[in-house]
Parts: C-alpha cells; structure tokens; sequence
C-alpha cells in the first residue's frame, strides 16, 4: 500500500466514525450493506452530515462562514481530485467513481443554505424545494451507489428513493418540533401554526408521511441485495419512529424529543439478520 492509498484508507475510516459516532442506528443499519457498498454510503453520510452540523449545531459561530468554507473546500476537493479534509476527500471519491450528478449535490447544498436563512412558514413550493434538496437527493446519491452504473435501473427506482428520503426528513421534522420551532424558530410544514399545533395539522401530516412510505416500500423490494436489507432496516426503523409519534399528542411534540428505545432497536436488528439468514427479504 503506497502513501495515497495510506491516506485513501485513512479518509475512509474518517467516513466511516463519522457515521458511527452521529448515528448508532444507521451505523448498525449499514453493517448489512455488502462490503462492496458499505464504504460508499459512510463517504455520502459523513459528508452530509458536517454540513448539516453546521446548520443545526454549531451556533456559537459564524455559519454562513463556515459553511461557505465548507462549499469551497469542497469545489476544490472535485477539481484537484484531492483534499486535506479527509471527509470532502472520501465523498469526492464516491462522487467521481458512482458518477454521482453535480445537480443533486447542489440541491443538497442549496437546502443547506436555506437553513441558514429563516425558515418559516414556507408555502409548499419552498416545502417542497427543501425537502427535495435535503433528503430526496441524498437518497438519490445512495442510489447511485446501490445501482453501480445501470441507468435504467436508476430511473426505475428513483422516485421510490425520492420517497423514501422524504418520509425520513418528515419524520425527523415532527420529531425535532421541539428543537426546531422553539430553539430555531423554524417551521417547516406549510400552512401550520406551531403555537397552535392541532391534532387535525399532525393527521394531515402523518397521512402524507403514510403515502410516502407505502410507495417507498415497493422500490426497496426491487433493490439489490447488496444494499435491500440494509435500506429495509432503516425504512423498519423509521416505521417505528413513526408508529411512536402517531401516538404522541401534538402538544407533547412541542416539549419532547420522540426516540425508539435500544432495545427496541437491538431487536429490530435482530430480526433484519434473520430474514437476511433465511432469504426472507
């Protein structure tokens, strides 16, 4: 192993505890991802998820600062083939090797930007340009991976990625209430008033949520199964999370963070190993 592969592997690993440390569950999720995939997805996820960092975590500094470093750090990175930030690094090399098109990885940064302006009380045109850009491209950027180069199988499957994608960012804006309208002052869901947060506005929401996830569901069937049982996990996952927050009352969502328990995880994992085992997926 020569000195670039030395620091090829090391960017790699950074991917890859990047994606362990911010998220046990799709660190656990991704250990069913076949090898030949697995190193992929932790480069998509870790660099997604610096930037989000920067949007939702960092407000003691300069976002907009470090965001457009972030940009240009990257656009650099994809230009010489090489970075000293070893997670742009990583992620250019899936972006180059996956053939990953420029346009989804500017609709991920243009919804990032967006976080930095106010968001709130987006009319659906804006609702849906940002959950577009933060989470149906992603899902996107992994189908990309999950296809290795078959272009009809990426336009057969693309609006069930777009779906699924969708229905996760849903989820985790009913989750992050909390967070995000009293700490944030962000409301991303048109037409809701969060100081009035009715239980007809979150059934409006969850049949939404509801009709992406059906759909969603039937692109997974017809995955690869290099990727199939991971991308199931974390559907099983989020399901989960969904079912739990249907339960919540909507004022609760203002005050509490809605989480699946550990053990409820372990045993989910539990059961994916196990249809793995027996083919059932």
């Amino acid at each position: 192993m020569n000195n670039l592969e030395i620091y090829q592997s090391l960017c790699g690993m950074s991917s890859k505890m990047v994606t362990q440390k911010y998220s046990t569950s799709f660190y656990r999720a991704s250990t069913l991802f076949k090898p030949e995939v697995r190193q992929h997805i932790y480069n998509i996820y870790g660099f997604v998820r610096l930037a989000d960092e920067i949007v939702d975590t960092f407000h003691d500094y300069d976002k907009v600062l470090l965001m457009d470093e972030f940009e240009k750090n990257y656009k650099s990175a994809q230009e010489n083939c090489i970075s000293l930030n070893p997670i742009l690094h990583s992620f250019c090399l899936t972006q180059r090797e996956k053939k990953i098109p420029q346009h989804l990885v500017d609709a991920f940064m243009h919804s990032m930007k967006m976080d930095l302006g106010e968001i709130k009380d987006l009319n659906d045109e804006k609702y849906n340009e940002y959950i577009y850009g933060s989470a149906e491209v992603v899902g996107l950027m992994c189908l990309k991976v999950f296809v290795n180069g078959d272009l009809a199988e990426y336009e057969k499957l693309k609006p069930y990625a777009q779906s699924l994608g969708a229905a996760f960012q849903k989820i985790n804006f009913l989750r992050d209430i909390s967070a995000d309208f009293n700490d944030l002052n962000r409301t991303y869901f048109p037409n809701v008033d969060f100081n009035n947060f009715s239980l007809e506005d979150k059934n409006t929401i969850e049949i939404d949520i509801a009709k992406d996830f059906a759909h969603a569901k039937i692109g997974i069937k017809m995955l690869p199964m290099s990727c199939r049982l991971a991308v199931y996990m974390a559907y099983k996952y989020y399901f989960n999370l969904f079912k739990k927050i249907r339960k919540t009352e909507p004022q609760l969502l203002l005050t509490k963070r809605i989480r699946v328990s550990n053990a409820r995880k372990i045993y989910l994992m539990g059961e994916m190993i196990l249809n793995k085992n027996l083919n059932l997926l």
